[in-house]
């Protein structure tokens, strides 16, 4: 019941929610989710539904990819999750470090690696064009001068 709502709500082609619902509540668009859940599918056997020893459809790719997603996006607790997604604490446990062991093997070569020398121009030239010049190894931004910092935090 908890796969054919999560379909209903987001993923049917008339879904409950639209595609701007959809990117507010899972913080990226559908068709990236669609790529993530795509690409970890076909890397880890772990997100292919599969049926449990009575036989019956055990949780869908859809189910264990939005656990994991939530979890991080809203840094939901286990527990919390569980209730609305029907899917025990140590399975959503076990789902987060399933995704997150997937999304690093797979995508580690493209997007989680040090910046080039061409990455850091692009980065340096996007936040020089926003105002924010010599921004790269200042991310936390603890150089500017805060007028109305709280004293009490000082």
């Amino acid at each position: 019941m908890a796969h054919a709502n999560l379909m209903n709500n987001y993923f049917n082609p008339n879904s409950v929610y639209t595609e701007e619902d959809f990117r507010h509540r899972f913080r990226m668009r559908r068709h990236v989710f669609e790529r993530l859940l795509r690409d970890v599918q076909q890397v880890n056997p772990y997100f292919r539904q599969k049926r449990d020893r009575a036989g019956l459809p055990g949780f869908s790719p859809h189910q264990k990819a939005t656990v994991a997603l939530r979890m991080m996006a809203y840094g939901s607790s286990a527990d919390s999750i569980d209730e609305t997604h029907g899917m025990s604490e140590s399975t959503c446990l076990n789902t987060l470090e399933e995704f997150c062991n997937t999304i690093v093997q797979v995508y580690k070569d493209e997007y989680l690696r040090e910046p080039n020398q061409e990455d850091l121009n692009r980065l340096f030239h996007k936040a020089e064009d926003r105002g924010f010049p010599g921004m790269i190894g200042s991310l936390d931004c603890m150089h500017w001068d805060w007028k109305n910092f709280p004293t009490g935090w000082q």
